[in-house]
């Protein structure tokens, strides 16, 4: 089967070209999908720019999360037939109008649900679930706070606070998206400044923050902390101040955030309780029958439909990861093949 793909060597987005190449049949175990829709994640940039350590040695295809329909069954596969509407993940690869991927990490698209949904619903969920459930062991009424909370995985992150009847405060670039998180019912909304602490500090109104969904760093990660309660947690997911707009990295800007990063000492959590948790969602792909019990306990509790807030067709790749790269998107952004 003839396909075509995204490839490059990891260091710039400019090194990134469309390849028509073969694609062998599926394996033992395997499925072939035709890919319809590809969701874009902030571990696909860090990746293109070589700064993600779980990217694959040498020329690889980018891409962590896509919805299509199931072209070719290999031997053994009884969990999808061809002709199925499915979704999935991959250790890299979506980039691309077809893949191979092992069958276990399949599952059918809800029937009221696009391919754009689809493609826009599994990385994020679940870094947001497995961050707040698993290791921020949520309860009820605490107070949450969530960055980047108009995104992908801030979206769901207070859909599923809320189901736990959570005090949630959204924190965004930019007040053009403080109407979304309204939308969305959060509690609260700030946007993200110099004057962030006291800001945080007036949004709990007295009440103790618990839990922390981070994705910033720097001195925003620091004011969160000082703020965060007794046997609060903060979860550590990303550090969006690191991403930049361009092909490759703003290295003289790299330099600056690492040497200025917060430091946290660990001798010190005892005395103020409270601790720092941090996770990528690569880990959770090599234990694929937790990931389907994450996904079984998400579907039960009912968050609603995918928010797709940017598409592109395929020809844009480039330009939908100049936009995601932005911080100027809310809700997932897609690629339609």
């Amino acid at each position: 089967m003839q396909r075509q793909a995204y490839r490059l060597h990891s260091g710039s987005l400019a090194y990134m070209q469309l390849t028509e190449e073969e694609l062998p049949a599926p394996g033992p175990g395997e499925a072939t999908i035709a890919v319809e829709a590809i969701g874009l994640n902030f571990a696909d940039i860090f990746a293109i720019w070589g700064l993600y350590g779980a990217t694959p040695e040498g020329e690889f295809v980018p891409g962590l999360e896509y919805a299509g329909v199931v072209a070719r069954v290999g031997e053994g596969v009884t969990r999808v037939k061809e002709g199925e509407r499915v979704m999935g993940v991959t250790r890299f690869g979506a980039y691309a109008t077809h893949l191979n991927i092992d069958a276990r990490y399949l599952l059918p698209i809800p029937e009221a649900w696009s391919f754009e949904e689809g493609a826009a619903y599994l990385v994020q969920v679940l870094t947001a679930y497995y961050g707040l459930k698993e290791l921020g062991n949520i309860q009820q009424g605490q107070a949450v706070l969530i960055h980047s909370a108009a995104g992908g995985v801030g979206t769901w992150a207070n859909r599923i606070a809320k189901k736990f009847d959570a005090f949630t405060i959204g924190t965004v670039g930019s007040a053009g998206k403080l109407d979304y998180l309204k939308n969305e019912g959060y509690d609260k909304g700030i946007v993200r400044s110099s004057n962030f602490k006291a800001d945080l500090e007036s949004a709990l109104g007295g009440r103790e923050l618990n839990l922390i969904m981070e994705c910033i760093g720097g001195k925003i990660l620091k004011d969160g902390y000082e703020v965060l309660g007794q046997q609060g947690r903060m979860i550590v997911y990303g550090s969006a101040r690191y991403g930049s707009v361009g092909n490759r990295p703003n290295y003289l800007k790299l330099i600056w955030c690492y040497l200025t990063r917060p430091r946290l000492d660990p001798q010190k959590m005892p005395e103020a309780n409270k601790g720092v948790l941090g996770f990528n969602l690569i880990w959770l792909y090599h234990r694929v029958e937790l990931m389907h019990q994450l996904l079984g306990e998400l579907d039960q509790m009912e968050l609603g439909r995918p928010c797709v807030g940017h598409t592109f067709p395929l020809e844009k790749m480039k330009a939908a990861i100049l936009l995601f790269q932005s911080g100027k998107t809310m809700g997932k952004v897609v690629v339609k093949v």
